[in-house]
């Protein structure tokens, strides 16, 4: 059984536009808030209530996907979506343009953004499920896969044409988020139109995925639950289990590394440039694209091609994570930071490979759908707080994230090396 070319079309475009729109925001967020000379940290805050959101929901929205269809949460993630980019771009218009106040703005602005954590994170989990309800066992890991690169390839896009979006007028940083919110809309109605409502008959929930964001991909595989398994279902997982606390423990450490360099980057360029806001904003989205391309590049061509064992993979990731930190924190020029984040980008995109597919390796079959629901937890969780601490760091010295992290990436290389299982 596989899905008709043009349905499948639709689901692709439905995680791809809210991956690009989320990461377009993110680009263009350091620049309005220095345009509208808001805190860098309450800037970065915003972010971490819709992470934190995203975590809390979007467990329950999988599990109602399984009740209530996955069309209707579809539906009403992407209207999560429009809605919050909408509200969030004429919010951030009216601020920039002296309408508001900027504290109201940002206010008003935070307020927003939890509509995409809160209803945003319905659609992921509905759309996996979709897929894996409605492809055999041949065909399923593929059509995931497919639907998983519709994230990785909207983290490049976003950042790609933000710019672009920037409209010349004033108040027009905000131009990429209305045009996102208008993508969406259209995104909404082929997926009213063209995808046929579905009646669940078992559970096909997907891999909950972390909020979409700039280097952080998640990654969709098979359900949770397969009426195809044999297994019986396995007993509780704890996260203290000694064949996986090893791998979730490096991934909570490392993923807060990179999150913490991911929130502070923007503002790095900007500082470090010293030009106008409007260059600035370029010179964002070229760092950005090329750490998302290095990313992509580490899951999309060296893995596949290298097939090293999770160990290898982290450890690896870890080393070469913590050069391009300390590259990037003695940048002074658009090349110099845009190379270390690249080469920081890659060593991520290969770590958090490694550590998923180490615990999923470490449990056995029937222990896979409470494996990636610890995982997921873990990505989304990174998100959280990192990103402020980081931009709280950040204040004390412009270099310092880049360098605490390049030493706990370092740290964590040598304790891989020896608590990791090969």
């Amino acid at each position: 059984m596989q899905i008709r070319r043009d349905r499948f079309v639709v689901l692709f475009l439905v995680m791809l536009t809210a991956a690009a729109g989320n990461t377009a925001m993110q680009s263009v967020m350091p620049t309005i808030g220095r345009a509208l000379d808001i805190p860098d940290f309450w800037v970065s805050l915003a972010y971490t209530w819709s992470a934190l959101l995203w975590v809390l929901m979007a467990p329950y929205w999988a599990r109602q996907s399984d009740r209530r269809g996955r069309k209707p949460l579809m539906l009403l993630g992407t209207l999560g979506f429009i809605s919050s980019m909408a509200i969030c771009g004429v919010i951030l218009w009216l601020g920039l343009t002296g309408w508001l106040l900027p504290a109201t703005t940002f206010l008003i602005f935070a307020a927003a953004r939890s509509l995409y954590g809160g209803f945003g994170s319905a659609a992921p989990p509905a759309v996996q499920a979709y897929v894996a309800a409605r492809t055999d066992r041949d065909n399923r890991t593929a059509a995931l896969s497919v639907i998983a690169s519709s994230f990785g390839l909207g983290t490049i896009l976003g950042p790609a044409l933000a710019p672009a979006f920037v409209m010349p007028i004033e108040g027009g940083l905000a131009g990429p988020l209305i045009v996102f919110a208008f993508l969406g809309c259209m995104v909404w109605l082929a997926l009213t139109f063209l995808l046929p409502s579905d009646t669940p008959q078992h559970e096909a929930r997907g891999t909950i995925s972390s909020e979409p964001s700039i280097g952080g991909l998640s990654v969709a595989s098979a359900p949770a639950h397969d009426d195809d398994d044999d297994d019986a279902p396995a007993g509780r997982l704890r996260w203290r289990d000694r064949r996986i606390f090893p791998w979730l423990l490096i991934g909570v450490l490392g993923g807060h590394g990179h999150a913490a360099i991911l929130g502070v980057i923007g503002f790095l360029v900007i500082d470090r440039m010293s030009v106008p806001l409007g260059e600035a904003q370029q010179a964002i989205g070229i760092v950005l694209m090329a750490g998302a391309g290095a990313t992509l590049l580490a899951q999309w061509g060296l893995i596949p091609q290298l097939k090293v064992p999770p160990k290898r993979l982290v450890i690896w990731g870890f080393v070469l994570g913590a050069a391009g930190c300390v590259v990037t924190a003695l940048g002074t020029t658009l090349h110099g930071i845009t190379l270390g984040f690249a080469i920081a980008s890659l060593g991520m995109g290969l770590f958090r490979p490694g550590f998923t597919s180490g615990a999923s390796l470490a449990v056995n079959r029937a222990e896979q759908g409470q494996v990636a629901g610890m995982v997921a937890s873990v990505n989304g969780a990174a998100f959280v707080a990192a990103p402020a601490l980081g931009v709280l760091i950040y204040g004390v010295s412009m270099p310092l994230p880049f360098l605490i992290s390049a030493a706990l990436f370092g740290i964590l290389t040598i304790w891989a090396a020896f608590k990791l299982e090969d």
